[in-house]
């Protein structure tokens, strides 16, 4: 009978702690850049040492602002909801796309935009806590008092 080999914990932990010292890849691959300027980066998977989900993040063109907008292309790569990063023909495709709607929105805006009727929506002249709800004569309108006479 052979025999079964024997687990060396202490060696274990030593290869693990040895593997632990090594430099690791702090510094992304650049992947690509978007219309904003923003510049996306990813440190690939690596299933050896454990690391299954690639890293992903973005360095903003302007560096002081915290609401940096993205692309949805960019967003869906950035979250791993795609695993391509968009491409170029891609991103300018959208843009085209986007700037489209923008402008035949803006046309439907001039066209229909002089025809509205003032008296098509209500307006509410009373205040919104005095003019919402009913008024019984029964129930009093200020705890304590009479209702005040019209």
């Amino acid at each position: 009978m052979a025999n079964k080999p024997t687990r060396d914990v202490l060696g274990i932990i030593f290869q693990n702690f040895w593997k632990s010292l090594r430099p690791r890849q702090f510094r992304g691959d650049y992947i690509g850049e978007d219309y904003f300027g923003n510049k996306y980066y990813e440190i690939p998977a690596n299933p050896s040492i454990g690391k299954r989900k690639p890293s992903r993040w973005f360095e903003p063109a302007d560096k002081e602002a915290f609401d940096q907008e993205l692309t949805a292309e960019w967003e869906a790569w950035l979250r791993g909801r795609r695993n391509e990063p968009p491409t170029r023909e891609e991103l300018v495709k959208n843009l085209q796309i986007m700037e489209m709607k923008k402008r035949n929105a803006a046309e439907l805006e001039a066209t229909y935009a002089k025809g509205k009727d003032d008296k098509a929506l209500p307006k509410q002249v009373e205040g919104p806590t005095i003019g919402t709800f009913p008024k019984y004569k029964e129930y009093e309108f200020i705890p304590g008092k009479e209702p005040p006479e019209k």
